[in-house]
């Protein structure tokens, strides 16, 4: 069994070494979201590619717009016979193609290309385990969502939902279980207990320049937070499943494809602000891509091994 951890407090750190940096006269603000080349390796291992089984367990309450946006997000990174058509066509699966188009092809995989496909959804309101749980946990609610082979397990908890780490140490893990083939991934809500680390730029950061924080494109603050750290561990799991794919650093802390680019989701980003984002007229909400059923998210950049750059859709 492996695991690995996301944490958004990267971002929070970089803000307080940044801001010292500056004061000692050694180093730019804006450098610091400068990648070094070669920053990620590919070590030769598996990734997931082809047909990719999404089973869900939601975890306490989550109400079905909740819900909805979520699974529209899943949706969106390859839309196919399960979407309706579409009022404007949806750019998340552009976000996607970084990880067909390099990372699946750096692999010299055959099959070069991923079909994401909601598979079962279960929910546990009454959280059987109790609504604090400790990590070791995690397989186990996962196990009961059903995974398939070569596919994901999506365990999502709700926000009066304590994890043993979360807001401290991560806002999210994925790992693995190579003896039956499949990968699991888990997100919490943020939104009572510290969206200024996990749910940000959504929300004001806990530490560094206390600027206003961006409007959230769907309107709930905590999960437009979950599909920002969603997407990141998706990127981490489909590229690193079993530990020795795509990542850079130490095997159980690894930067992978999305955590290679912390706080990064448009042109213009250094620690603090997110760079130059999309701005909905009529609601002022921030984002960089439109998904189906008319959503707008918020997606992060994507480290692109073949430029060394972090590659965002705006």
């Amino acid at each position: 069994m492996a695991s690995f951890l996301v944490s958004k407090t990267t971002v929070l750190l970089l803000v307080l070494v940044s801001l010292a940096q500056v004061n000692m006269g050694s180093r730019v603000l804006s450098s610091l979201v400068e990648q070094p080349s070669e920053l990620l390796t590919y070590h030769n291992g598996a990734v997931l590619q082809g047909d990719i089984a999404i089973s869900i367990m939601w975890y306490g309450a989550f109400t079905p717009t909740q819900k909805a946006i979520m699974s529209d997000f899943l949706l969106s990174l390859t839309p196919s016979s399960q979407t309706r058509p579409q009022p404007l066509t949806p750019s998340v699966p552009q976000w996607w193609e970084t990880i067909d188009k390099v990372y699946l092809a750096k692999a010299g995989k055959k099959t070069k290309t991923t079909n994401i496909v909601l598979a079962e959804q279960v929910s546990d309101e009454e959280c059987s385990l109790g609504k604090s749980l400790k990590t070791s946990q995690i397989p186990e609610l996962a196990a009961r969502a059903g995974p398939k082979k070569g596919g994901i397990a999506l365990v999502f908890t709700a926000q009066d939902v304590a994890v043993e780490g979360f807001c401290m140490s991560h806002c999210g893990l994925h790992g693995s279980d190579r003896n039956t083939g499949s990968a699991y991934i888990w997100v919490g809500n943020s939104a009572e207990q510290c969206p200024g680390r996990c749910a940000w730029p959504f929300h004001q950061p806990m530490y560094g320049p206390q600027t206003p924080p961006l409007v959230a494109p769907n309107g709930d603050v905590g999960v437009d937070g979950m599909v920002i750290n969603l997407a990141t561990l998706v990127a981490g799991t489909v590229t690193n499943p079993f530990g020795d794919g795509f990542f850079q650093g130490a095997r159980e802390a690894p930067l992978e494809a999305a955590t290679a680019c912390p706080g990064v989701y448009g042109k213009g980003a250094y620690p603090g602000y997110a760079g130059d984002l999309l701005v909905d007229v009529t609601t002022g909400a921030s984002y960089n891509a439109n998904g189906v059923c008319g959503r707008k998210y918020l997606v992060p950049a994507l480290f692109d091994p073949s430029t060394s750059t972090c590659s965002t859709l705006v």
